[in-house]
């Protein structure tokens, strides 16, 4: 069985193709961490329930069940970070992965720098610390310490990326957030993988914002708390809205 710090510092890897998961392993390990390699879905989720990695990569394209389907049940119970790595690239493979509860979403062929980059931004994601009261917007409240969001009486169940777009969006009070500066919100200052923002980061800004305007029941079109500067980003709605 493995202890407190061991189990922080393992990753789950999920990929068929051997050769891809043997340089998956060695990526992680170069960044610390103990692996656990499986090569279907359904062995991922029991070995994401039996070892509590701080990361689990996923292929699309596995036996049993496939990717997204894997994602949606290791989310159900745990908080892992999700990286799906696939050759699936389009729109609606990306939006899919993310409602599945992906926290990237990488697309196969990728460069290992690049992954270690990712990986290395995801842990960089600040963690509640210092005491903090609740944030609001309208009826919705959103805490930073236990990384709660409500709507009126409801409970909304986030995951941590959406949690943290929409955080930053609260914390910045009606300027409107970049999807650059959205980007770098998830994967910190020192990310500097490419030039520019990729259009594979433009299109996760986008479906994780679609997501967590689903989950919110706010509309683009009408929107009570999230609202699309065209062109440019997005920021909070006006504070005097209905």
């Amino acid at each position: 069985m493995l202890d407190a710090n061991e189990r922080h510092k393992t990753a789950v890897i999920v990929e068929d193709d051997p050769d891809v998961r043997h340089l998956l392993s060695e990526v992680l390990e170069a960044a610390g961490f103990t692996t656990i390699a499986v090569d279907n879905g359904l062995d991922g989720v029991r070995a994401v329930r039996e070892h509590h990695p701080l990361i689990t990569t996923l292929d699309v394209t596995i036996p049993g069940i496939d990717g997204f389907e894997a994602a949606r049940r290791i989310r159900a119970e745990s908080e892992t970070y999700i990286i799906m790595l696939t050759a699936l690239d389009g729109e609606t493979d990306v939006v899919l992965g993310l409602t599945a509860g992906a926290d990237e979403y990488i697309s196969k062929p990728f460069r290992p720098r690049e992954l270690r980059a990712r990986i290395n931004a995801l842990l960089r994601r600040p963690r509640a610390s210092a005491p903090a009261a609740w944030v609001a917007h309208h009826d919705l409240r959103l805490h930073p310490d236990d990384r709660s969001v409500t709507v009126g009486d409801d409970q909304i169940d986030l995951t941590r990326t959406e949690f943290d777009l929409l955080a930053a969006l609260l914390r910045e009070k009606g300027r409107v957030l970049s999807k650059a500066d959205l980007v770098q919100v998830l994967r910190g200052e020192e990310y500097s993988v490419g030039v520019g923002l990729l259009d594979a980061d433009k299109r996760s800004i986008e479906a994780h914002m679609t997501n967590l305007r689903r989950k919110l029941g706010d509309s683009a079109v009408q929107p009570r708390y999230i609202e699309t500067v065209r062109g440019v980003g997005y920021r909070l709605t006006s504070a005097a809205g209905a």
